[in-house]
């Protein structure tokens, strides 16, 4: 479609759909599961002859978009922040600067069918005029659990919900998340709501060669208050204490703070709880070594590790919380999140029966074939259609 109107080809493809994508979110993760899940979708997408992905950004410090050819190349541009970089010049406010400019030019030439904002700014609503645009709500969070989100929290619900109400259609990424738009707000059609799963993109790579101990128990990602790390530390430390090759990794999440090292050294367990960085290409060994993966948070609206860790077959640990038994199904161990010892025995149950570990871990890695990010996509693009349509 060019400017709303369907297109005929000459060729045996009927229809050209333009896609412009957002790119907010781009420039706020280095690392996360939103921008994965855009840049998955649109790469599959953007390689088919029917669809143009229009992303207005000419470089981004983002890990995924990075390694895609989504972005609109520019030599001169691309040679100029080369040289500033080697002298060590800044480039953000330059290349954040080129990238408004680029935007604002493609929202004024309108030649694109439906918009897909990738976060909660309503930036663009004086932008788009009478151009579609579908959003998608990743969870209901600050709604949930307002109490972890001060600082926030009124800004992300309000443009969340200014969004919901005026897009033309709205994905869900689980069906626990269209459970809770709709019954946080009721005035919300469900019609306009689908559902379309995350997939999973996490590889083992033979050539990476990681450092990691032989026992270990892992934990991946933000340590945030509502991922409730202290709760799973607290259940571990008996284990700790009574194993002393155990450890625990917590990957990812930054340093610890000063408070989760106080707490590390009262607890008596400093030398066995390690926070580890890594490279994407690294990720994949600190699951597959793992002992199990422990994901303890109150709420997720669909939680990539959960795929990550079967499709490295390792078996999970988590609640019966948010999306999780959505998305792990049988092949998920679940505890009671107001029982550190109900958490501890089953950590337990998997570090000393190896046939236990096995049987889960094989599970896992059936499980996570039903999740795949070319379905993700094509899914995508039927509800994107659906908004150019109505």
């Amino acid at each position: 479609m060019i400017n709303g109107t369907l297109k005929k080809q000459s060729n045996p493809i009927e229809y050209l759909m333009r896609i412009l994508l957002d790119p907010q979110i781009f420039d706020q993760q280095t690392y996360g599961g939103i921008s994965r899940y855009y840049t998955e979708v649109f790469s599959v997408l953007s390689k088919r002859n029917d669809i143009e992905v229009i992303l207005p950004i000419y470089s981004s410090d983002n890990a995924y978009v990075t390694e895609t050819d989504l972005m609109v190349k520019n030599k001169s541009l691309y040679l100029l922040y080369g040289v500033l970089a080697f002298f060590k010049i800044s480039t953000r406010t330059l290349r954040r600067k080129n990238s408004e400019k680029l935007l604002n030019q493609t929202f004024e030439n309108k030649n694109y069918d439906v918009f897909v904002p990738t976060y909660y700014n309503p930036y663009f609503l004086d932008k788009i005029g009478d151009k579609p645009f579908v959003l998608t709500v990743y969870d209901m969070i600050h709604e949930i659990l307002p109490e972890y989100f001060i600082d926030d929290h009124f800004k992300v619900v309000e443009r969340k919900l200014l969004l919901m109400e005026k897009a033309a259609k709205i994905i869900a990424v689980s069906h626990n998340t269209k459970k809770d738009i709709t019954k946080i707000y009721p005035h919300i059609d469900p019609a306009k709501i689908e559902v379309v799963h995350h997939g999973s993109s996490i590889k083992i790579h033979p050539d990476v060669k990681v450092n990691l101990p032989e026992n270990y128990i892992l934990y991946v990602g933000s340590r945030a208050d509502y991922k409730n790390f202290q709760f799973f530390l607290r259940a571990a430390v008996p284990l700790l204490k009574q194993n002393h090759d155990l450890m625990i990794i917590a990957a990812g999440g930054g340093k610890f703070k000063e408070e989760e090292v106080e707490l590390l050294k009262e607890l008596g367990v400093e030398k066995q709880v390690l926070q580890r960085k890594f490279d994407e290409k690294e990720l994949g060994h600190f699951y597959q070594k793992a002992k199990c993966f422990v994901f303890p948070s109150l709420y997720e609206g669909f939680g990539i590790p959960v795929l990550e860790s079967m499709a490295c077959g390792c078996p999970i640990i988590l609640t019966r919380h948010g999306s999780f038994p959505e998305v792990a199904g049988d092949a998920g161990i679940y505890f009671d999140s107001d029982s550190e010892e109900d958490l501890r025995t089953k950590i337990e149950m998997l570090l000393f029966d190896e046939d236990v570990r096995k049987q889960y871990a094989q599970k896992g890695l059936e499980h996570v074939k039903k999740f795949d990010w070319k379905d993700a996509a094509e899914q995508c693009l039927k509800v994107y259609s659906d908004a150019v349509k109505q």
